[in-house]
């Protein structure tokens, strides 16, 4: 027998640190234990071995070894938790997550999820080849790498993921394909299943617990050595990684908002450091963080003909809210010529607000400082806490019967549509459609069909490619423009050109931007395609004023049920950090709980982090009897 460091997995920051246990001989670093803390058994991670007896301390046994980890995910989970402000216990539970027994055989769920994947094609563009030589250039080189691999949409960065899977697996390595949303995991694993069948696993959240134990069984044991998935997927066990792909690197869903509140992309690179791997980053539209810092691999244009061209609607010159006729007119051409369409409108229900129009009162969530949104059911809803009531008919505050509908959500689209173009077949993709109906049936059916327009929210503008689509419109580019955030500009570049990369990739097509402000910078670069000039420009102003990829961002949250005493706290905690720190400011109120933060700007977030959550530690029971929480966020993708 032998001592060892083991942490238990429990989540509290009092006891965030590792206790001494006896194992025996063949346990290793990595290893994911059962043992008897306090009056309960827990499970714990091996982080030490050979360790010293503490000072009159009788030291317990562990219990049994539950399962064995790759010893580079276990340094991993250690620097997510300092990096990120956590517990050591919250990051090892991302890496070692819990499984139920097996009960019987299940069939994968890559074979039910996966879409129908194209043919590998007879040569590649002389920019793909390049590309993949200079990925596998690294993968042989055994020294590991970052890339960003840029190019327009339909440039076929796909192929030189593939080709890239392919060669690490030539070479007996292992791969990870990270794809930002489960809406887009169909797609990407039947890609992958049709070049390497049954060597393919799927991981992301929306699988059954059953389904994940199963392929990460699948994966620990060498049967499945490329993985598909969402964000959680970066931590899958593969054993000999030699390539993670990130697609769609721009996207700001690789960031998980709750603790630890890590970010794929980040622990990507990490990932890859640590186990000399190459990461590769694509996108066509890239972070001006990936910009400044990756060596560059470039596709240039399509493959298969040019970008097509964008035509901005002006909504001021407009009668139609939110149809305008030139989208109308579109749109009558696609039924006729029995073409696709999809349309953007990334706000779901039916109208994002119910305005009385004698009184001025906006109806709102009575949990969350924000409107409740109208559903098609009739029902106004919170999209933050789930909130729900019926729409009255009255004002409830005045009592006027003057309720007014302000703006469009998709729903109201859906059912303009119905009425304005009968023959046209419509379907949604949103946060409401996908909990009732699966992602993959959804684009199943618009893939087979004719005449038809997928409607839906940002999820619409990632990464899809379906054949025959001549129209992209973005109903209301204006949405997110007016955000108080400093990405409200990236974001909206992002969406609007990546939504423009959906039409006329088989075909000529044509793309529409409806917009109140078509002087806007990002509405004006992304309809010319002009990604260079677009990052150009951010980086520089950017650089004036302090914001990444020049220094990092550290946000800290307190949220509680009295009003002004998360400002007191943050006030209390803000002289012990280090850096330029801005604030105490009071946030919206959410769920019932009044919120504040601090942000600090650093070159060095890790100390940042750290202290921060040392400080926390600290105050742990004093903030527990006032009913308190904490988070600590590194490089928030929002403020």
């Amino acid at each position: 027998m032998a001592l060892a460091s083991v942490y238990p997995l429990v989540t509290a920051r009092a006891v965030a640190r590792p206790f001494t246990y006896e194992v025996p001989e063949d346990v290793r670093v990595g290893s994911v234990v059962e043992v008897r803390f306090g009056n309960a058994k827990r499970r714990g991670l091996v982080v030490e071995l050979g360790v010293d007896a503490p000072p009159g301390v009788d030291i317990a046994s562990v219990e049994r070894v539950v399962e064995e980890l790759p010893e580079p995910l276990v340094e991993l989970a250690l620097w997510i938790a300092d990096y990120y402000g956590s517990t050591p216990a919250r990051a090892l539970a991302l890496v070692a997550p819990v499984h139920r027994k097996p009960r019987g055989e299940r069939a994968q769920p890559g074979i039910r999820e996966g879409l129908e994947g194209e043919a590998e094609p007879a040569q590649l563009s002389d920019s793909q080849t390049q590309a993949v030589e200079r990925i596998v250039g690294a993968l042989d080189a055994g020294t590991g790498g970052n890339f960003l691999l840029y190019g327009s949409t339909g440039s076929g960065k796909t192929e030189v993921y593939l080709q890239a899977c392919a060669a690490a697996l030539e070479r007996g390595l292992g791969a990870i394909v990270l794809v930002p949303e489960i809406a887009l995991t169909p797609q990407a694993v039947g890609r992958f299943r049709a070049r390497f069948g049954e060597r393919v696993a799927l991981l992301h959240s929306g699988l059954t617990e059953a389904e994940r134990r199963d392929e990460r069984l699948r994966i620990a044991s060498g049967d499945a050595r490329v993985v598909v998935g969402a964000r959680s997927a970066v931590f899958a066990p593969v054993h000999g990684l030699g390539l993670i792909c990130v697609d769609e690197e721009h996207d700001p869903s690789y960031k998980q908002e709750s603790d630890p509140r890590y970010d794929a992309r980040t622990v990507a690179a990490k990932r890859a450091s640590l186990e000399r791997a190459v990461a590769v980053f694509g996108s066509a539209t890239p972070r001006p963080e990936s910009w400044e810092a990756l060596e560059h691999i470039e596709l240039g244009g399509r493959i298969a003909g040019k970008l097509p061209p964008v035509r901005v609607v002006d909504l001021r010159r407009e009668a139609g809210y939110p149809l305008s006729a030139p989208l109308l007119q579109g749109l009558e051409q696609v039924v006729t010529r029995g073409e696709k369409a999809i349309l953007l409108l990334n706000r779901r229900g039916v109208a994002p607000a119910l305005h009385c129009r004698a009184c001025g009162t906006t109806l709102r969530c009575e949990n969350c400082d924000v409107a409740l949104v109208l559903h098609g059911d009739g029902t106004l809803r919170c999209h933050h806490c789930g909130w729900s009531e019926p729409a009255p008919e009255l004002c409830p505050a005045c009592g006027s019967a003057e309720l007014a509908r302000i703006g469009a959500g998709t729903q109201r689209l859906e059912r303009e549509l119905a009425t304005a173009i009968p023959g046209l077949t419509l379907f949604r993709l949103d946060a409401d459609t996908v909990e009732h109906r699966g992602v993959a049936d959804t684009l199943r059916a618009f893939t087979d069909a004719r005449g038809a327009a997928l409607i839906g929210t940002q999820m619409v503008a990632k990464g899809h490619h379906f054949a025959g689509v001549a129209l992209a419109a973005v109903v209301d580019a204006d949405t997110g423009l007016g955000l108080p955030d400093f990405r409200a500009e990236e974001r909206t570049f992002q969406l609007l050109t990546q939504l423009a990369g959906r039409s006329g990739r088989d075909a000529p097509g044509r793309v529409l931007v409806q917009t109140f402000q078509p002087d806007a910078r990002a509405i004006e670069l992304a309809a010319r395609h002009d990604v260079a000039g677009f990052l150009a420009g951010e980086l520089e102003r950017r650089r004036e004023l302090g914001y990444p990829p020049f220094r990092h961002l550290v946000r800290i949250v307190v949220a509680g049920a009295e009003a002004g005493r998360a400002e007191q706290v943050l006030a209390e905690l803000k002289p012990g950090l280090p850096g330029d720190v801005l604030g105490p400011a009071p946030l919206l109120r959410l769920r019932g709980r009044f919120r504040a933060q601090l942000v600090a700007k650093t070159d060095r977030p890790r100390a940042v982090a750290s202290t921060a959550a040392r400080l926390l530690a600290a105050a742990a029971p004093a903030m527990r009897r006032h009913g308190l929480s904490a988070v600590v966020d590194v490089d928030p993708q929002s403020l």
